[in-house]
């Protein structure tokens, strides 16, 4: 049921909360697509090698997790609103500290700073869309999606030419300028948000049941861990984040071995990145109106397989019909973005399911790129590296069998 009355303001008056929403997408990824690109050069400068290169590659999902065990809890004690600020102010503080960073321990610990806001970023979006969005779910979860794909093409794109041109440390910390801006429509909003008279105001009272003690959310003590549902979102996210991740750091890395420029490798980045707009678009509309949408999960799997063995077998014969197939293929992140909030009746039990299953999720997947390239590395190839990523592949499914499966968290816990 809405938590919203008839009286709820027009969708003009909910702008400002879209203008937050959409920068704050934007600004969850860039982290980590300014990187991959640069880590071979990177390694030059600083003198790592693959390993390190592997954990900086982990560092997203780590804290990633770290944010789902913690963010619902925060949000409980800041508001939705104030962590939206907090999420903000990190990333902005951790790209900059991270293009000054001297040496591989500065450039991992500013990593992590910057990473911690994204990750909170990540679990506070599909509730704030439940609170002020709960008429438009699957359109509100489009467009945020799509422009946090935005966000991950950008850099991604841009990180090489921008290095070329004006060094590595302006190419990663031109990001944090557009972190800073992301936090000005909520310091508005907030600052509106005291006015009782203003519509942001009044949007904000009509999204808390009458009786309430507090306007914010609960702290995330459901027994989400005791439900196949949110079991089985934190494998479908974590698979789907594993592999994605794996990729994010390791794409580059395995077609310039093949023989192919670092340019080409940043391109085909880009292009595996831009491939998730397609799904971004789809799968939240998609998913509303598919009562289960596991034959969409089904498709996307088979699209990941048949990437894995182009790139293995032959990665420069037809390197965008690759990446072309992973990168549709990844749209399962979307889907699972969206499940959030179509598995879940109010904003607590949607804030509760994202973290669980993004803490959980990430949590699991964090070893991905670190595997992947260890794998690699000691096998001298990359055949023990795909083979991990389709058993990955296989656990993806098996969870997806239970997100998908019709039925509210809210009546399992």
């Amino acid at each position: 049921m809405s938590r919203f009355p008839d009286s709820r303001p027009s969708f003009r008056g909910r702008l400002l909360v879209l203008a937050g929403i959409l920068l704050a997408a934007f600004n969850l990824r860039t982290a980590v697509t300014s990187l991959t690109p640069l880590l071979d050069l990177l390694g030059r400068e600083f003198g790592f090698g693959p390993t390190v290169a592997g954990v900086l590659g982990m560092v997203p999902t780590a804290t990633f997790a770290a944010a789902g065990v913690g963010a619902p809890r925060l949000a409980h004690r800041l508001g939705l609103e104030r962590a939206a600020v907090l999420a903000m102010a990190l990333a902005a503080a951790g790209l900059l500290a991270r293009s000054l960073a001297g040496g591989p321990a500065m450039l991992l610990a500013a990593s992590a700073v910057a990473l911690a806001g994204m990750g909170i970023g990540n679990v506070i979006l599909p509730p704030l869309v439940k609170r002020y969005f709960p008429d438009r779910v699957g359109v509100l979860s489009s467009l945020y999606i799509t422009t946090l794909q935005l966000g991950t093409i950008l850099p991604a794109l841009l990180a090489v030419p921008v290095a070329t041109a004006a060094g590595w440390r302006v190419s990663m910390g031109l990001w944090s300028l557009l972190a800073a801006v992301a936090l000005l429509p909520w310091l508005v909003g907030l600052r509106r948000e005291r006015d009782p008279g203003s519509a942001l105001a009044r949007l904000h009272q009509a999204a808390v049941r009458p009786g309430d003690e507090a306007p914010e959310l609960p702290p995330a003590r459901g027994r989400v861990w005791a439900t196949g549902l949110g079991w089985g979102m934190a494998l479908t996210f974590g698979m789907t984040s594993l592999v994605t991740y794996s990729l994010f750091t390791w794409l580059p890395a395995l077609v310039v071995e093949a023989g192919a420029s670092r340019a080409f490798g940043g391109a085909m980045l880009a292009l595996f990145s831009a491939l998730g707009l397609a799904g971004s678009l789809a799968m939240p509309v998609l998913a509303a109106r598919l009562r289960n949408p596991l034959p969409v999960v089904a498709a996307c799997a088979a699209g990941l397989l048949a990437g894995f063995v182009g790139l293995y077998r032959a990665p420069l014969a037809a390197p965008v019909a690759w990446v072309v197939l992973l990168g549709l293929g990844s749209s399962t992140f979307p889907l699972a973005l969206t499940l959030v909030n179509l598995r879940t009746r109010t904003p607590e039990g949607s804030a509760a399911l994202s973290g669980f299953a993004q803490g959980v999720g990430y949590a699991l997947s964090c070893l991905g790129p670190l595997l992947f390239g260890w794998l690699h590395a000691h096998t001298h190839g990359w055949g023990a590296s795909f083979a991990f990523l389709v058993a990955c592949v296989a656990v993806m499914l098996a969870g997806a069998w239970r997100a998908c499966r019709p039925g509210f968290l809210e009546d399992r816990w």
